[in-house]
């Protein structure tokens, strides 16, 4: 059984192309609210829910969190490719700095992973602020995905890196 995100579609949250712009617990700027340090984020959620949803071919969606779910699953799916080569936490720090420098495509774009999943953008103002928010939870999840992938002493924690090989929902992830 898929692990669902916790946030069922709360009253006041903001959408941009289906997407819930959900609070995080950040210091990066960016278009998302501020959650309080103590209580669990949807990064927090897709780290945690990361090894055993990875396993799934499919994912029923039970509300627009779980889209976003998806997607930073499959982010967490990329990034742990492009460290799979890195020996130490200097070099995935590296690797995954370059990574949150590529442009992030949205709904409709070439290089979106989820066609059709999420609607096309309404105008240029929504594209953007997805755009920022995408950019923003990404490097969100980059940050905190380091902390797991190394262990303190710099090394790489093989019981993480090992799942760079999956295929999350079938997708080929690019290197």
């Amino acid at each position: 059984m898929v692990y669902h995100s916790s946030f069922v579609d709360e009253e006041g949250i903001t959408k941009a192309c289906g997407f819930p712009l959900l609070p995080l617990k950040s210091h990066i700027k960016g278009p998302a609210p501020v959650s309080k340090q103590d209580r669990t984020d949807i990064v927090d959620e897709a780290i945690t829910f990361f090894r055993a949803n990875v396993f799934f071919r499919n994912f029923d969606i039970n509300s627009s969190a779980d889209k976003l779910l998806i997607y930073l699953t499959f982010y967490i799916n990329v990034a742990l490719k492009r460290l799979e080569g890195c020996r130490t936490l200097a070099e995935g720090t590296k690797v995954i700095i370059n990574l949150g420098l590529e442009k992030v495509p949205v709904p409709g774009e070439p290089g979106f992973p989820f066609p059709g999943l999420f609607p096309l953008p309404q105008s240029d103002k929504e594209a953007e602020l997805l755009r920022n928010y995408l950019k923003q939870i990404r490097e969100e999840a980059s940050g905190r995905l380091l902390s797991v992938a190394y262990k303190s002493n710099g090394t790489p924690n093989k019981w993480w890196l090992a799942f760079a090989k999956r295929k999350f929902m079938n997708i080929i992830v690019p290197s």
